[in-house]
């Protein structure tokens, strides 16, 4: 099962190495390029893991580091620098660092001890469950009931549930869903996303009382118990 990733890079190829790599091993993952944004990102939101440059605009990354370590954030976290050398693994380390590896890097390498850092005892409980209202997603069997009732959903319509279960009462854009989805990076125009909510709402929401599944006119949709 997938783990929910932040990446903060701010080199543009490098996080694209990254994000494409780290989806076609089952992952979901958040990018951002800037200190303060992951910051912000990483103290509000649940990640399974944090992937982060040292060297990034706004704050650098051991400034985040200690900062989230200091708001008892335990997310695990790996850093990634250009500066390899000994003493500055130990700094990285010491602020609260689970793992520190040197660019460049083989992405093996990277997804080896991102596996590591996510079996290490003592972090969260994982996921296993997400639920809104009376709809409830396992994710260890792969089923969806609403009000107990089975729905059969077809793979990429699970996927996208996932996604906006895991991003309940907030609005998702049809560039969040292409990107995190389907890794695709055209026109938010498209009517390939409108699509594929059609159907799942017609699954979801037809023959119940209240509709979960929402369409916010001009930006995207949220998944949520209130209108």
């Amino acid at each position: 099962m997938g783990a929910k990733i932040l990446v903060v890079e701010d080199d543009a190829d490098t996080a694209e190495y990254l994000l494409s790599g780290l989806r076609q091993e089952g992952h979901s993952v958040e990018h951002v390029a800037d200190g303060r944004d992951a910051l912000y990102l990483a103290s509000a939101a649940a990640f399974d893991a944090i992937i982060m440059d040292r060297m990034i605009p706004g704050l650098d990354g051991l400034s985040v580091l200690k900062a989230l370590r200091a708001a008892n954030v335990d997310t695990p976290l790996l850093i990634l620098s250009a500066l390899g050398q000994l003493d500055e693994r130990v700094k990285g380390l010491r602020a609260g660092g689970d793992d520190y590896l040197a660019k460049p890097f083989a992405f093996s390498e990277l997804a080896a001890r991102l596996d590591n850092i996510l079996r290490r005892p003592g972090r969260r409980d994982v996921v296993t469950a997400l639920r809104c209202g009376d709809l409830e997603m396992d994710l260890l069997e792969r089923r969806v009931t609403r009000g107990g009732q089975r729905l059969d959903l077809l793979p990429r319509e699970f996927k996208l549930l996932e996604y906006l279960l895991k991003h309940r009462d907030r609005v998702v854009t049809r560039t969040m869903l292409l990107e995190q989805l389907w890794d695709y990076r055209f026109d938010p125009h498209t009517s390939l996303i409108d699509t594929h909510v059609s159907r799942l709402r017609k699954k979801i929401d037809d023959g119940f009382v209240k509709p979960l599944l929402h369409t916010v006119r001009g930006s995207g949709y949220r998944l949520s118990e209130t209108p």
